[in-house]
């Protein structure tokens, strides 16, 4: 019996290693593959200033923005390892914050859409801010577990 008991405890701290070794082998991959676009971004963002008729800034900023997007994911990534497999939030707010400036400057022929973007990027703000002003240690929680 005690045997049973101590083998299957192995397998339930087994389990959790696996899954993090497969995300984090699936997080390198997703890192090169980001790394990739964003050298092709770079090229495709040098074609578009040597080009002599492209006037076209939406396309301009739309393809920084895109780069910068590239950026923030593998930004993430390398903090995620650095901070010992823990996503900070903060790194989602900007990513949210500039996919939806990107948005606002490549889609905005309609002005309710605009306020309604403008109204996320508010909002995102406003979540980076009360995000900012509490406190990061939060209370021990194994108070919450004793009986």
């Amino acid at each position: 019996m005690f045997k049973v008991k101590k083998d299957f405890s192995f397998v339930l701290r087994l389990i959790p290693k696996v899954f993090q070794t497969v995300l984090n082998v699936s997080l390198v991959f997703l890192a090169l593959i980001l790394c990739f676009l964003l050298v092709k971004e770079l090229i495709i963002f040098g074609e578009i200033l040597i080009e002599k008729g492209s006037n076209d800034y939406k396309l301009f900023l739309a393809n920084i923005l895109i780069f910068f997007l590239y950026f923030e994911f593998i930004t993430m990534i390398v903090k995620y390892f650095k901070e010992e497999y823990h996503f900070p939030l903060r790194y989602f707010l900007y990513i949210g914050i500039t996919a939806m400036i990107r948005l606002i400057i490549v889609d905005h022929e309609h002005p309710i859409n605009t306020l309604l973007y403008s109204l996320v990027v508010l909002i995102l703000i406003i979540g980076y801010f009360i995000m900012n002003i509490t406190p990061r240690e939060r209370p021990d929680s194994k108070w919450f577990f004793r009986k």
